[in-house]
C-alpha cells in the first residue's frame, strides 16, 4: 500500500491552507491520493485547488462527522498556531489550537476506527540540544500534544509518526519570514535591522519537506499498529544567518541593506539547531539552499 498513482488512498489533512499544508495537499494528490482537507471556518478556502475536497469546521466541532464520512486511510495533522513570544492573552488560543484541537481530532479518529496519523512537531522542542526543553510556549504545546498521542497509541492502538520540522521555505510563501523580509528590503531599499547574525539556521525547501511527509505516510501504512515514531526533517546543513543573507544577495545579484546588530538576540535564541533524531526511512534532502533560492526567486518573478 503506497501513496502512489497505482494505488489510490484516501487521506485527510488538517492545516491544509497553511504554507506546508497547501504544498502537501498538492503533492499527495499528484501521487494519486484522494485528498480531503479540514478547513477552519473563516479561512480562505480559495487557497486550495479544486481537486482537494474541503470540509469546513469550527474549533473541532465538526471533526467527528467529517472523519466518520470520509473514513481516510491516514490523517496528516499540520494545523497549529505559531507564536514566537506569547503574551498572556495568547495562552488560550495556543492551547486550543495546538492541544485541544489535536485531542478532538484523535478522539474522532478513534471513534471512526481511523488509527494512522502523521503529526507535525518542531525542532524547537529541544533547546540547547536537550531531549526536551521547549524554546517557547508554542514548542511546549507541541510536546503536550505528543503526550496525548502516547495515550491514544497505548490505549487505542494508534500508529503515529511525528515529523520534527526546522525552518521551511519555498514558492508561494506569504509568511513574514527571512526570505520574504530580505526580498522586500532589496526591492524597497529599506534597511533591515537584524541581530548580530551568528546563529545557525537549518532551512529545508518545501519540496523536500512534503516528500518527507509522503514517505512518512508510506512507512506508517506499511508498519505495525500501536507504534509512535519520531523523525527529523533537516537539510543536514546549518549555516550562519549572515552567510544565508550573503547567499541570497548572490542569487539576486543585488546587495541588501542590513544593519547587523541593530537588534539583540531574542530571549532563548536558538544559536545551534538540535541535531538529534533520524530522517524518515528512504528520505534525503535533494534541493540545496542555493538551488532552492534560485527556484524561489524565479517563481516570484513569474507571479
Amino acid at each position: 500500500m503506497t501513496l502512489a498513482s497505482s494505488n489510490q488512498l484516501c487521506v485527510l489533512l488538517t492545516g491544509a491552507t497553511g504554507f506546508v499544508g497547501r504544498h502537501l495537499a498538492s503533492h499527495l494528490a499528484a501521487h494519486g491520493a484522494l485528498v480531503h482537507a479540514v478547513v477552519r471556518s473563516g479561512r480562505n478556502s480559495n487557497l486550495l485547488p479544486p481537486y482537494i475536497t474541503q470540509h469546513m469546521d469550527s474549533e473541532g466541532e465538526e471533526l467527528a462527522r467529517i472523519i466518520e464520512n470520509v473514513r481516510p486511510d491516514i490523517v496528516f495533522h499540520l494545523a497549529s498556531l505559531y507564536i514566537t513570544d506569547h503574551k498572556p492573552q495568547d495562552i488560550n488560543i495556543l492551547i486550543n489550537s495546538n492541544v485541544l484541537f489535536g485531542a478532538r481530532l484523535m478522539e474522532a479518529m478513534s471513534n471512526a476506527g481511523v488509527r494512522r496519523l502523521v503529526n507535525t512537531g518542531t525542532s524547537w522542542q529541544h533547546f540547547n540540544g536537550d531531549q526536551y526543553d521547549p524554546v517557547n510556549l508554542y514548542a511546549a504545546t507541541k510536546q503536550a500534544f505528543e503526550a496525548i498521542i502516547s495515550y491514544y497509541v497505548s490505549a487505542r492502538g494508534f500508529s503515529v509518526t511525528t515529523l520534527k520540522l526546522y525552518d521551511t521555505y519555498g514558492p508561494a510563501d506569504s509568511r513574514p519570514k527571512l526570505f520574504h523580509l530580505l526580498r522586500n528590503a532589496a526591492e524597497k531599499g529599506e534597511t533591515l535591522r537584524m541581530s548580530p547574525g551568528e546563529q545557525l539556521l537549518d532551512i529545508v525547501h518545501i519540496k523536500d519537506v512534503v516528500e518527507a511527509f509522503r514517505l512518512a505516510g508510506i512507512h506508517l501504512l506499511r508498519g505495525k499498529s500501536g507504534t509512535q515514531d519520531f523523525y527529523t526533517v533537516s537539510s543536514g546543513r546549518c549555516l550562519p544567518l549572515r552567510e544565508i543573507v550573503g547567499l541570497f544577495e548572490k542569487v539576486i545579484a543585488q546587495p541588501i541593506p542590513v544593519e547587523w546588530g541593530a537588534r539583540s538576540y531574542r530571549t532563548r535564541e536558538v544559536m545551534q539547531p538540535w541535531r538529534g533524531g533520524n530522517s524518515v526511512p528512504g528520505w534525503t534532502p535533494e534541493i540545496s539552499l542555493e538551488d532552492g533560492l534560485k527556484d524561489l526567486i524565479h517563481a516570484s518573478e513569474l507571479s
